[in-house]
């Protein structure tokens, strides 16, 4: 690898595959890394973004008995839907694999091998529940009841979703059978179990000494760490997962936690195989030097910081199989979602069993992509919970990608085609003007850089606009449509310096709207890229042909999503 060029692998939390995306999963884990990501490649880093289905949840066989289909048939489906909806929305993956394929079973089984070999594996009995009524043993999500901790009715029986807390199933209270409705009662079985205890204090180390981490994320794991962390169950008595290579245990599979995560690595062996080097997965997952971030939303950040960093810790104590551990765990808050009842707006969760969700395959059916990318990147709950609003996706559209970025494109492309013959060549000199607002652009690049690597795209994205607002004063300044009657030469030179503001605006935009920056390049000849020293500006920039690249969003477009979103609350 080149001394300059770092090297990156980038994953996003792998989605269920029981049912489509919608918004709040996608600002919680894809867009943000999709910009993040776009950004790296652009700087040309080396970089690889991973990501694919979880296909051996709880959820998935759930949906599979419903439907009286095989798992696999289900996952399947899923996974072509996904793909196809990630497609649409412009999220870039290297590769987007699936859990249930043979070389992550591979993986899956050698990694506990690995962990059994360093003692880090034992046998024991636990409780856990069982259906009289259906005969079976129940996995955690096929359990429910009320969250010991919160007093949250509709908790899982491994972790509560509105509180986060961890606890056994049997410790629900009022717990029942999620298929059937039914009572469940308390019985013995053998599980495998990881000793994560014994990595304490290398997790309290490893945790506390990422100073560039979000302090919400931070602050949270050493508390869990510091409270004390229990053995965690690797198996489950279930028949879809990964099967577990131990004699006795033939009727168990892998507990999708403990393989989930692994899935980052198949993932990335998949990749390097089509690339025809299979193994150059392990540039990324065991040479030093390597950045691995993942952007998950927060209800996935205990995985991801403490039991995922303790099996590469434990996988790669012998020297043999080294890994590296997370730079950054990048964890997003969660959207919640507007809708009209009665005449009032109100904000409520997106839940997926009563379909009230703004589903982003159907988002797309109405709206194009780079619009609906816009406004989620400008919505993303870095720091807190957000709301996602129809009403606030036009205004937004309206107002900051067209009313700042695309009217000043438009502005520039229009002015220099009309009155320079599509011609902005450099001049022998600039005004102070032009220096300042390119010394001004610098520093609004810097932050955007600062913003953008963190990483925090939602904040990279307000200095983007700042740059937009920036670039029109300027112009606006300038005035060319007066003074290409009274000083022409003036007028060439003001349009040069805005086409160096508009190559930088878009290439700081390109993570966000990827499709209008490839199609401004048909009709915008000249670099795309951040604007360098005075002395090294470009020779110029010619225009042709140029054409809005953006559609404002009109107040029937808002209604008609604001109506069906209306009808779903009702239960129509």
């Amino acid at each position: 690898m080149s001394e300059n060029r770092r090297r990156y692998l980038v994953t996003s939390a792998l989605p269920y595959a029981n049912g489509p995306l919608h918004v709040g999963q996608i600002v919680g884990a894809y867009l943000p890394a999709d910009a993040f990501v776009r950004y790296l490649r652009m700087r040309g880093e080396d970089v690889v973004y991973v990501c694919g289905t979880d296909d051996h949840g709880v959820p998935i066989t759930l949906r599979a008995e419903r439907e009286g289909k095989d798992p696999k048939e289900v996952v399947d489906y899923w996974w072509t839907h996904m793909n196809e909806t990630f497609g649409r929305l412009g999220i870039s993956f290297d590769n987007f694999s699936q859990t249930s394929t043979e070389v992550h079973a591979k993986n899956t089984q050698l990694f506990y091998r690995k962990l059994k070999e360093g003692g880090y594996v034992s046998e024991a009995e636990s409780k856990q529940m069982y259906s009289p009524t259906e005969g079976r043993f129940l996995p955690d999500r096929y359990v429910e009841g009320t969250c010991p901790v919160c007093g949250y009715k509709e908790a899982r029986g491994d972790q509560c979703d509105n509180c986060g807390s961890w606890y056994e199933a049997y410790e629900l209270i009022e717990p029942h059978s999620k298929v059937t409705g039914g009572p469940v009662e308390v019985r013995e079985t053998t599980h495998l179990y990881l000793d994560l205890p014994r990595f304490s204090d290398r997790l309290r180390e490893y945790v506390g000494s990422q100073k560039h981490w979000r302090s919400s994320v931070k602050n949270f794991i050493l508390g869990i760490i510091d409270g004390g962390l229990e053995k965690r169950p690797i198996t489950r008595d279930i028949q879809w997962g990964v099967p577990v290579p131990e004699p006795g245990f033939e009727d168990k599979r892998f507990y999708v936690w403990f393989d989930a995560c692994i899935g980052y690595v198949s993932s990335t062996a998949e990749w390097a195989e089509r690339e025809g080097d299979p193994d150059r997965w392990r540039e990324y997952w065991q040479e030093p030097g390597t950045k691995l971030y993942h952007f998950i939303g927060k209800d996935n950040t205990v995985f991801h910081t403490t039991m995922w960093p303790a099996q590469l810790m434990g996988v790669g104590e012998s020297g043999e199989e080294p890994f590296i551990l997370p730079h950054d765990v990048p964890a997003n808050e969660f959207m919640n979602l507007e809708v009209v009842v009665d005449g009032e707006r109100r904000a409520m969760q997106m839940s997926t069993s009563r379909n009230l969700a703004v589903w982003v395959h159907e988002a797309l059916d109405r709206f194009p992509a780079d619009p609906l990318r816009f406004y989620l990147a400008s919505n993303l709950p870095e720091t807190g919970d957000v709301v996602f609003s129809w009403r606030d996706f036009g205004s937004r559209v309206n107002s900051d990608l067209i009313g700042n970025l695309g009217n000043y494109i438009n502005r520039v492309l229009s002015f220099t085609e009309k009155y320079a013959d599509g011609e902005a060549l450099r001049p022998a000199s600039l005004p102070d003007a032009a220096r300042d607002v390119i010394e001004d652009f610098k520093e609004l690049e810097r932050r955007y850089e600062e913003r953008m690597l963190a990483p925090k795209p939602r904040e990279a994205l307000y200095e983007l606009l700042a740059m937009g607002r920036r670039a029109n004063r300027f112009f606006d300044a300038s005035a060319p449509w007066k003074t290409r009657k009274e000083d022409p030469e003036l007028t060439r030179t003001t349009l040069y310096v805005c086409s160096v503001l508009l190559g930088s605006i878009a290439y700081h935009a390109a993570p966000y709207v990827p499709e209008a920056v490839g199609r401004l390049q048909e009709f915008f000849e000249g670099p795309v890229a951040r604007v360098l020293d005075l002395e090294e500006l470009p020779e110029g920039y010619r225009s042709t042909g140029a054409k809005p690249l953006f559609k404002r969003i009109e107040n029937e477009e808002v209604f008609a999503a604001e109506e069906e979103l209306s009808r779903r609350m009702r239960g129509e």
